[in-house]
C-alpha cells in the first residue's frame, strides 16, 4: 500500500478516535444536537468552514479553475462570502437567542405552528440528502483514485467512515472534528501553494504563463474561456452566472439549515458574529489560493480528466510526498467533516421535526434518532451508487434550493412583524417546488432557461412574492407576534463590554484584510496579467474591478458587522423606548 493510503487510513483512525471522545461526553438530548450550546469562536470557525468547503473546493471547483474560470469563480466568492456576516448578524444572532435544537423548530416557534417545522425539516431532508449524495461521491472519487480500488468498494469506505462516527458522537464530535480537519486543511493549502508553481517557480511568471498560454486562451482573465466550446459566450453571460450564483450561495451561508445551526451550539451571540467575521474572511483567502492553484496545475499537466481529480493528481506528482499526503489527508477531511454535518442534520430532522422524538425519555431518544440516522446514511450509500458523479452541480443545484425556498422567510421572519403563518408555508413550499421543477426542465431540454431566469430566480421572487401578497391577506397569529417580540430582546449578558471590545477587534480586522487583498490582488493579479498580454494596465479593467470588487467586499461586510455590533451590544446606542432603558429610567 502507497503512503498515501496510510495517510488516509491515519487521518480516518484520528477522527474516529475523536469521535470516540466526543460520544462518551454525550449525556442528552442538548449534547447530542447542539453540543451543550458551549461552543467558543475557534469551534464554530472550523464547523461552519469545514463543513461548506467539502470536496466541492477542492475537487469541484479548484477542477473548474483548470477548466478556465478560476478568477471568474473569485466573482462568486466575493459575493458569497458576505453572506456569513450578514446572516449572522440578521438571521443567525436570532436563532441561536431562541434556543432552538433544529433550525425547523425555531420556524416552528416564529409561526407558532407545527405544520411550518414538518415543511421545512422535509426541505432540510431533501437538500441535504443531494448534498450528501455530492459529497460521499466527492470523497470516493478521491480514495478510489489514491488507493487505486474500484469506485463501489471506495464509496462504501467513506459511508462506513462517516456514518459509525456521527452515530456515536453527534454534534459534539462534528464539531470537534470539524475544527480539526479546518485547521488541517487550511494550513496544508498555504504551504502547497508554491509547488502547484511548477517549474515556473514564482507566482508572478506562474501568471504570466498563464496569461500568454494558447490552449486555453482567457483562462486567468477575469471571465475566463468564452465562446465555441465553453461554458459561456461571453464575458457578460459568465458575470451574470457568477453573480447570480454568488447571491444564491451567499443566502444559502446565511440561512441555509448546515450554516445557522452552528450557530445553535455558540456560547453567546458574540461568538456568532465574530466567527462569521473569520469564516468569510478565511474563505476568501483560501479562494484565491485554491482558485489559482488549480489553473497553475495547466503549465505542468494539461490532460488531466476528468478535471475533479486536479489536485489529487497535484498532491501525488507535484510535491513531496509527506506534503502530498497531507493535502490528500485534508481534502479527505474536509469530505468526511461535511458528510458528518449533512447526516447529522438529516438524522436530527427526521427524528425531531418530523417524527418529534424527542421527549423526557432522553436515553429512547438518543438511541431513535441514531436509528434514523443510520437508515439516512443507508438510503444516501444507495443514492451515491446508483447517481453518476457530478459533485459540482450536484452541490450547486442542492445548495439553491435553500436559497429559494429558505431565504426571504428566513429574514423576513426577523424583520418583518406582519409576515403571516399561510404566507410562510406557501412561500416556502412555491420556493422549493418551483427552484427544482425549473433545474428539472432546463436539464432536460424542455425549456432553455437564460442565465439571468436561473431557477434560484424564479423560486425566490415566486418565494418572495407569496410572503407579500399572501401576508396581506391574512393575519399573524397572536402567539407568533409574541415570539417576534421575545426575540427583538437582546439578553441582558450579551451587553458586557469586555465581550463587546473583543467582538469589534474582528470586524476591524476584516476591513484591514478586505483592503490588503485589494491591494495585493491589483499588484500579483491585475498589473501583472496588463503586462502579460502586452496591454497598458488602468484600474477600469475587467482584471482591476474584480481586483478591487473582491477586497472592498470583504471591506464592506467588515463595516457593515462593526457598526451594527456596536449598535446592538453598546448600551448607549439602545433607543430610549426600549425595555432596558425604561428598567433603569424606572431605577
Amino acid at each position: 500500500m502507497s503512503i498515501y493510503f496510510w495517510g488516509l487510513l491515519i487521518s480516518l483512525a484520528v477522527y474516529l478516535l475523536v469521535g470516540n471522545y466526543a460520544g462518551r461526553k454525550v449525556k442528552g438530548i442538548d449534547d447530542y444536537y447542539v453540543a451543550g450550546r458551549r461552543a467558543p469562536t475557534l469551534l464554530i470557525v472550523g464547523t461552519l468552514v469545514a463543513s461548506f468547503l467539502s470536496t466541492n473546493a477542492f475537487l469541484a471547483e479548484t477542477g473548474f479553475a483548470y477548466d478556465g474560470y478560476a478568477f471568474l469563480m473569485l466573482a462568486l466568492v466575493a459575493v458569497n462570502t458576505s453572506g456569513y456576516v450578514i446572516g449572522a448578524l440578521f438571521f443567525g444572532r436570532f436563532v441561536r437567542r431562541s434556543r432552538s435544537l433544529t433550525i425547523p423548530e425555531f420556524f416552528a416557534r416564529r409561526f407558532d405552528s407545527r405544520a411550518m417545522q414538518v415543511l421545512a425539516g422535509s426541505t432540510t431532508i431533501i437538500g441535504l440528502t443531494a448534498y450528501l449524495l455530492a459529497v460521499t461521491q466527492g470523497g470516493s472519487i478521491l480514495i478510489s483514485d489514491v488507493v487505486g480500488i474500484p469506485y463501489p468498494a471506495a464509496l462504501i469506505l467513506v459511508w462506513l467512515g462517516y456514518m459509525v462516527f456521527t452515530l456515536y458522537s453527534g454534534s459534539r464530535g462534528v464539531v470537534l472534528t470539524d475544527t480539526i480537519m479546518f485547521l488541517l486543511f487550511t494550513l496544508v493549502s498555504l504551504i502547497a501553494l508554491p509547488y502547484l508553481f511548477g517549474e515556473n517557480g514564482s507566482w508572478h511568471s506562474t501568471l504570466e504563463a498563464l496569461a500568454t498560454y494558447e490552449a486555453k486562451p482567457g483562462i486567468v482573465a477575469w471571465h475566463g474561456l468564452t465562446g465555441e466550446g465553453a461554458y459561456w459566450q461571453s464575458g457578460s453571460d459568465a458575470l451574470i452566472w457568477a453573480l447570480i450564483l454568488g447571491v444564491s450561495w451567499s443566502l444559502v451561508l446565511a440561512v441555509s439549515p448546515w450554516q445557522t445551526s452552528r450557530y445553535l451550539m455558540a456560547r453567546n451571540e458574540h461568538v456568532v458574529v465574530r466567527s462569521a467575521c473569520i469564516s468569510g474572511l478565511v474563505l476568501a483567502v483560501l479562494y484565491v489560493i485554491l482558485m489559482f492553484g488549480g489553473a497553475a496545475i495547466n503549465l505542468t499537466n494539461p490532460d488531466i480528466a476528468p478535471s475533479e481529480r486536479v489536485m489529487v493528481w497535484a498532491g501525488m506528482n507535484m510535491m513531496p510526498t509527506l506534503l502530498g499526503t497531507l493535502l490528500i489527508s485534508g481534502i479527505m477531511a474536509a469530505a468526511l467533516s461535511s458528510c458528518s454535518t449533512f447526516l447529522s442534520l438529516i438524522g436530527f430532522s427526521v427524528s425531531h421535526d418530523i417524527m418529534q422524538t424527542s421527549n423526557k425519555d432522553e436515553r429512547k431518544s438518543l438511541r431513535t434518532s441514531r436509528l434514523i440516522m443510520f437508515a439516512a446514511a443507508t438510503i444516501s450509500l444507495l443514492l451515491a451508487y446508483f447517481q453518476p458523479p457530478a459533485v459540482m452541480w450536484i452541490t450547486y443545484f442542492a445548495g439553491t434550493l435553500f436559497a429559494s425556498s429558505w431565504g426571504p422567510v428566513a429574514l423576513l421572519c426577523i424583520w418583518n412583524r406582519g409576515i403571516t403563518t399561510p404566507a410562510a408555508l406557501i412561500g416556502m413550499l412555491a420556493g422549493f417546488i418551483i427552484n427544482i421543477v425549473a433545474k428539472l426542465l432546463d436539464q432536460n431540454g424542455v425549456v432553455s432557461l437564460p442565465v439571468y431566469l436561473d431557477p434560484f430566480i424564479l423560486g425566490f421572487v415566486a418565494n418572495l412574492a407569496c410572503l407579500l401578497i399572501i401576508s396581506r391577506m391574512t393575519q399573524p397569529r397572536a402567539a407568533a407576534l409574541a415570539y417576534f417580540d421575545v426575540l427583538h430582546r437582546t439578553p441582558e449578558e450579551e451587553f458586557d463590554p469586555a465581550r463587546l471590545r473583543q467582538t469589534l477587534i474582528w470586524p476591524v480586522v476584516v476591513m484591514v484584510s478586505g483592503l490588503a487583498i485589494a491591494a495585493g490582488l491589483i499588484t500579483w493579479y491585475a498589473i501583472p496579467y496588463a503586462n502579460a498580454i502586452g496591454r497598458d494596465f488602468h484600474l477600469l479593467s475587467g482584471e482591476s474591478l474584480l481586483s478591487l470588487g473582491y477586497g472592498l467586499s470583504v471591506f464592506c461586510v467588515g463595516l457593515l458587522a462593526y457598526w451594527q455590533v456596536k449598535h446592538v451590544y453598546s448600551r448607549r446606542h439602545q433607543p430610549r423606548n426600549s425595555p432596558r432603558h425604561a428598567e433603569k429610567a424606572s431605577q
